[in-house]
This record gives structure tokens, sequence and C-alpha cells, in this order.
């Protein structure tokens, strides 16, 4: 048995993945432990999961792999500020203390995560090697062509290549700091989003609004060639060498300075989103049918944060060239630790590889499981009242009449997803044939901004009867229309409306989950891969004839999402959830006893 450890650190959302005779046996992301969202500290809780999940000690590891070369990054980041200076010393000596105290010492911090008890080799692979590789491997494919975009890696922001057997290869790449990720990032600054959490809120707002700044986006920012390929103009941004993503050039440009955050919206910043994703698509698009032409292939792998972007993703599978495309569910950094490890697996050690069916990502549930026991544990710690069922048919009745009645549901069962998005495994659901169930769960749930969309959980034997799509999405990475049968046509005066009163038009039979476009972020269930969550939406459509819920992520408003069961219970009673299950356990909040805090946290958002 030979097990590699993968390790994403010190930069976005730290990671750690496990992986034995090449497969992936367990991966988490560190901010589901420290309960501090996108926490970028080394994952010493992460590691000590995966350890536990593979039965072993840091000892027993025969390898260690970290997802990208520090030293090359600071080389960057040094050649950057020389660039700019004397401009950019405060973001240069904000820098400085954490590169000096940590990241250039990447091998002691290593050492000192595990215990200082492991004694083996230390592999440092390069930031899109490791993309690409947590691309491709786990992929259905024998071979693919492979695209990584993200903000930037050491110097690398764009790259493509071939994965074949057990090699994948990059041919191209384009450099810092011309960025899509970061031109996205930098919008989202703007609009008066959370750099690198922020992004799909503006994904989430585009539709609302008209690309009316497209081609100013294309004349004045980024010369976008033929081939995907493109250049931005520097001197419209502030990330080389500023501690803001633009500049003041940037604010004239369009009119005036960023939205302040948590200030009100305006048609102006919905345009700019719409403008904004209007262009990523293109660029997407272009670099897909460039890389077609290439590589000959008739399949594509795609990784980087960029990836997340769904919408993209489906105008990729819809218009572009390739037959299938494969995603990595945790596109961002984290999944950059499944990727180094197998870099190791398979480029350093020379193991063989084939192709997994459906993919090697075993649904992307490889975190902490959550056992009734422990739910038991915790609940009567705190004087909580549940009702526990013997069998899973029993549970799923129970929690789909309550979906029907309008309730929303807390859902923790199984093992923890890995990556960004929740799959039913710690999940809020409810009805998405109910019209009020988008606003009940963005301003009484979730303490968000009403234009957020949810995504459905379809069973996967349904998804054509739902949407235009003709293939399994399991994680929730690919945009598609609603059914036609299934949209209602919009009257003349609701033709009429503009901006966020678009909101408040019932589009189809399933409206909760009906973007205003008539578009939905699908995700389909497997039977085989997510038994527990596939039962619960068959007893729902065998009760209302409807085979999706709505699904979003169980967290609140400012954490990530919940690991444990007393990470969900807390949820549950902090929000106006109506019920919760933990594993084969039933909480409802009638029942519940006070607690200390809940109150408080509802009037903070002055939402309750």
């Amino acid at each position: 048995m030979t097990s590699i450890l993968g390790i994403s650190a010190l930069y976005h959302d730290s990671a750690a993945a496990l992986i034995v005779d090449g497969e992936i046996r367990a991966a988490a992301q560190e901010e589901r432990f420290t309960r501090i969202k996108h926490d970028h500290d080394f994952p010493k809780n992460a590691i000590d999961y995966c350890l536990r999940e593979g039965g072993m000690t840091p000892a027993g590891l025969d390898a260690v792999a970290f997802y990208d070369k520090p030293l090359l990054k600071f080389e960057r980041l040094l050649e950057t500020y020389l660039a700019y200076a004397p401009r950019g010393l405060s973001s240069f000596m904000k820098a400085m203390p954490l590169w000096l105290g940590q990241k250039l010492f990447m091998p002691r911090e290593i050492d000192r995560g595990l215990g200082d008890s492991y004694k083996g080799p230390i592999y440092f692979t390069l930031h899109h090697e490791s993309h690409a590789a947590s691309a491709f491997f786990p992929s259905p494919f024998d071979e693919a062509a492979v695209v990584t975009l993200d903000g930037v890696g050491e110097w690398t922001t764009t790259s493509f290549g071939v994965g074949r057997g057990n090699r994948v290869k990059l041919l191209k790449e384009i450099r810092f700091p011309h960025s899509l990720g970061l031109l996205y990032s930098a919008f989202t600054y703007y609009t008066g989003f959370k750099v690198n959490s922020g992004e799909y809120k503006v994904m989430g707002l585009a539709p609302y609004g008209e690309p009316k700044y497209c081609d100013l986006i294309l004349e004045k920012i980024m010369d976008l060639k033929e081939d995907g390929s493109f250049w931005l103009d520097q001197s419209y941004f502030n990330y080389c060498q500023g501690l803001t993503m633009t500049s003041r050039k940037f604010d004239r440009l369009f009119g005036g300075p960023p939205r302040p955050p948590e200030s009100k919206m305006t048609q102006k910043e919905m345009d700019l989103a719409a403008s904004l994703q209007k262009v990523t698509e293109e660029v997407m698009l272009r670099i897909s049918r460039h890389v077609h032409e290439e590589t000959g292939l008739p399949n594509l792998c795609l990784a980087g944060g960029v990836a997340l972007n769904c919408v993209g993703n489906g105008r990729v599978l819809r218009e572009g060239p390739f037959k299938e495309i494969w995603i990595q569910p945790a596109a961002g950094d984290a999944g950059g630790a499944v990727g180094a490890a197998l870099v190791v697996w398979h480029h350093v050690m020379g193991k063989p590889r084939s192709a997994a069916k459906p993919d090697g990502q075993a649904g992307s549930y490889l975190g902490p499981d959550c056992t009734a026991a422990d739910a038991k544990k915790y609940l009567d710690s705190v004087g909580a009242k549940y009702r526990e069922f013997g069998a899973d048919g029993e549970l799923w009745r129970e929690a789909a009449k309550l979906l029907a009645e309008g309730k929303v549901l807390g859902y923790c069962r199984g093992r923890m997803e890995f990556g960004p998005r929740a799959l039913g495994a710690r999940s809020i659901i409810g009805d998405a044939r109910n019209t009020k169930m988008q606003a009940v769960m963005n301003l009484k749930i979730k303490f968000r901004e009403s234009f957020r969309p949810f995504a459905p959980s379809c069973m996967e034997e349904r998804v054509s009867e739902y949407f235009e799509l003709d293939r399994p999405s399991p994680y929730m990475l690919l945009v598609a229309p609603v059914a036609r049968g299934r949209r209602k046509p919009m009257t003349a005066e609701q033709e009429k409306l503009f901006g966020i009163d678009k909101l408040n038009v019932s589009r189809s039979d399933v409206p909760a989950i009906t973007h205003v476009d008539y578009s939905a972020r699908v995700q389909t269930v497997n039977r085989d891969t997510a038994p527990k969550y596939h039962g619960l939406l068959k007893a729902f459509e065998d009760l209302t004839g409807c085979g999706l819920v709505v699904n979003t992520s169980f967290n609140i408003r400012g954490e990530p999402i919940v690991c444990t069961p007393k990470d969900a219970y807390r949820c549950f009673m902090f929000t106006d959830m109506d019920a919760l299950v933990l594993d084969t356990i039933l909480c409802l909040k009638e029942e519940q006893p006070p607690m200390k805090g809940a109150e408080e946290y509802k009037k903070k958002f002055k939402l309750d």
C-alpha cells in the first residue's frame, strides 16, 4: 500500500488530500474544521482528518506533495514589486512578514504540521500542473485536452495541455499579470463584493443586467485574440502593486468609485456583472475552440478557480467543439492538494492509470462522516429533542412530507463534500415548486442578497424531463436551460421589467430554482453514488410527482459549510430552518429548547 498526502496551504482555501494506491481516500478544506471561511492557514486539522480516515500516522506516509513552488512564486512577487517600485511599498511590507515567517519555509511548516514524525520526501509541483492533474487523473477519460484558468499560480494564469494515460503535459500558457481570474476579481471588487469569495455573486447577478459595457472592456481593458489569448492594460488595475484591485483610471472609465460593500445595489452593478460574464464566456469559448484545434481530442478537462464559473462551463459544453467535458469539483486551490498527490503517484512513481467510471472523485464525498452516534452525543449534551428512525425509507417519507408542506430542511448525512458546492451531504433543501421558497431561503435562512439564485438537485434519471441537459451533472458545475415545456411565458408587462424587478416573476413550474434567464445550476443525483440523497428525492417524487428539490449549502452567513452535527445544529437554531436531519435523526424546530445567541444573530442582520 502506497500513501501520498497532498497539501495546499497559505494562499487561499487550504486543504489536504490522501491518495492510497492511486485512489482518493479522503480530502477536506481546513475551513470546515476551524470555522474560518476560506481559511488559508496550514491545514493541520484537514491533515489529521485525512490520516485518521486512512488509518495511518505521518510516519506511515510514503510521500508528501505540495501544490505549488513557493520560491518561484516569491520570485514573481519580487520581480513585480521591483517593476513598480517605489509604488507598492505598503503592499510589499504587508506581504513580507508572512513570506519570511512561513511561505518561504514550507518544508519546515510541513514537518511541524506532521509532528516532526515524517521522514520521507517532500515534492513541490507547479501550481497549474496540480490543477491539470486534479482535472485529468480523476476524470473518466483515457485521454483529454486539459485547460486551467485561475488568478495566478507562480507565473501562470492560464494553460492548456494534454492528458494521456498516466501523464499530463502542459503545452502553452498565459502569464501574470494577464489573468482572466484577476479580471473577474477586479470587477468583483468594483461591484462591492469580496475578492476570492464574491465572484459567484457577480455571476448570479449578471442575468439581471444588460451587457452594455462589453465593448468598453474589449476596447480599453482587454485585447482578446481569436485563439482566446489576451492582454490586460495594467493601467486600469492595482493588483500588481497596491492593496486594491482597480485603479482610479478604472473608476473613471466606469463612472465612479467602487460600490461600498453592503450598500444598495444599482442597475450599474448588474450591467457590469452582465458585461464581465459575457466577456468571460467568450474567452472560455475561444480557448476551448483553439485547444480543440491544437489537440484534436474529443474530451476536455477543466480546473482552476475560473472553472467554477458554471455558466461559462455550460456554454462550453453546448456551443464548444468538445463531445464531453469533466470539471474538478474542487476546481480552486483546494483541489490542488488532490492534483499534487496524483502528480507524485503517476509522474514521480510512474504508476499506471485506468480511467474510473463514472469518475475517480467518488461523488466528491470525501470528508468526515456524520453518524447517528455522534449526533446523539451532541444533541443529548444540549438537551435537544429528536426522533431516531430505524429505516431510511421511513425517514425519507417523513422528510418528504415536511418539504411538501413548505418546510425548509437541513440535511446532514454521510461524508462531507470536498469543494465549494453542497451536494446533498451538507445541504439545506426545500420544495422547488414553492413560489416563496427563494425569498424565504435567501432572507430567513441564508441572510443574503435576494437576487442570489438557488440550484436544483434532480434525480439523474429525470434530468432531461426538467432541463435541456442530456447527461449527468453531479457536481453542480453546469448551468442548463429549464425545459421549454416547464417554462411560463411572460406577460407584456413582465417583459418590460428591468433589473432586480425581474426577480418576482415566476418563470416555470419549479420557480424556486429557475433563474431570471430561465436557467438553473443543475446537480444530478445518482442512486449509486449518493444513495442517501437519492432516496430522499425519490420519496419526494412519490409524494408530490416532482423529482427535484432546491439545494443550497448548509451554512450561515460568513461561515463555511457545516462539518459536524454540532455545526449543523447550531446553524439550524440560528436560522429559521424548520427541521434538521442528522444521519437517521430528525429534529423539529418547535420542539427545541432556546439556544443562546440565536436571536441576537438574527437581529444582527435585521431579518428576524
